[in-house]
């Protein structure tokens, strides 16, 4: 096992105008599960295959410990990969396939048998050895995947979008045993995603990632709780935090008809600024306390809770409204709510600039 650490890595594709990743600082801890997430072409499995060694590093450097392996060739930087779309042999068994990368070492035959079999009762696939994959389900066959990682026993596990092929339900299951295996295993791994939601539930930390860039690195609910900047309060939260734009001035800001205190979250903001509220942050009150009014166009009922989608008149714009309400709450399509955040709970950037202010 081994950190890892990007030092201004950059790659640039031939013919490109600009890099693909200009130039990245992260440090990875010894054991650590980092969680790179963003949208497509925001560079993060180019990031990955820099440190597999997949793309070349035109400029700065990887390491892996105390290593530079820069220009080191992948099958020397002691890394797993696990790919999206499984890569199994389909004419091999089970156990050819978690075994193959021990038999091209020219490891010996039971240390082979003894390292599968090791991998297949953490996995459990233990009744699954002799089976072909296509005899297997997709989650079957991302964990024979898994397991063909676990038997080299790497300093880091390299995961591209592993479960993009799954079903959803499958998806919960198995990101959920990833996890878990990842924590037993204690090995440094980085995982790449576009999923929000994978990203939050799995990682230890997460770097989330746009045009190349890192936007914000930090715990799960320090990336929820206190966004850097307007890019990673729109992209972390399902559903999405509400951005609404509007003028500061004397310690408040006006939404429409609604004036918002700026108290607790940001009282010296002046000018063009854009408050962000979570759903679960509003409070639905009675019209005459004068909240917000949204216009409900449709209503997601989910059981515990639901969600109610809206549109709210600011400044002569139409702004999308999301509010959590309880699940049994009664929230009809085409009625009016009327809504007031948590002032704790209010989040404020410079709309200019896109950066925190509160």
């Amino acid at each position: 096992m081994a950190s890892i650490s990007f030092q201004k890595a950059q790659r640039w594709y031939p013919g490109a105008d600009k890099p693909a990743v200009p130039g990245i600082d992260l440090d990875i801890d010894d054991g650590e599960f980092m969680v790179l997430v963003g949208p497509s072409g925001c560079g993060k499995s180019t990031t990955l295959r820099m440190l597999a060694g997949l793309e070349e590093i035109n400029d700065g450097k990887v390491f892996i410990g105390d290593r530079d392996v820069t220009r080191v060739p992948p099958k020397d930087r002691d890394i797993a990969m696990v790919f999206q779309n499984y890569a199994l042999y389909p004419h091999m068994s089970v156990a050819d396939n978690m075994a193959f990368a021990l038999k091209m070492a020219k490891m010996p035959k039971e240390e082979q048998d003894k390292r599968v079999k090791d991998a297949a009762k953490i996995l459990g696939l233990e009744e699954y050895l002799q089976r072909k994959p296509k005899a297997l389900s997709g989650g079957q066959r991302q964990r024979v995947a898994m397991g063909r990682a676990i038997v080299r026993n790497p300093q880091v596990f390299c995961m591209d979008e592993p479960l993009s092929n799954l079903d959803a339900k499958m998806r919960v299951q198995t990101r959920t045993d990833i996890a878990k295996l990842q924590r037993d295993l204690g090995v440094t791994t980085v995982y790449v995603t576009h999923d929000q939601v994978e990203a939050m539930t799995m990682g230890d930390r997460v770097a989330v990632m746009n045009l190349g860039e890192l936007q914000q690195v930090d715990t799960p609910l320090a990336l929820y709780d206190k966004p850097a900047n307007l890019f990673v309060a729109g992209f972390i939260g399902s559903p999405q935090m509400n951005l609404l734009e509007g003028t500061a001035s004397g310690g408040s800001v006006t939404l429409g008809t609604y004036r918002l205190s700026l108290a607790e979250s940001a009282p010296g903001a002046e000018g063009k600024v854009t408050v962000g509220i979570r759903p679960e942050a509003w409070r639905l009150v009675p019209e005459s306390e004068g909240g917000l009014p949204v216009e409900v166009t449709v209503v997601e009922e989910l059981g515990a809770d639901g969600f109610a989608y809206g549109t709210a008149q600011l400044d002569g714009e139409t702004a999308q409204i999301i509010v959590r309400v309880g699940g049994r709450d009664a929230v009809h399509k085409g009625e009016t709510l009327y809504v007031v955040p948590e002032p704790s709970k209010v989040h404020v950037f410079d709309t200019a600039t896109g950066e925190r202010l509160s």
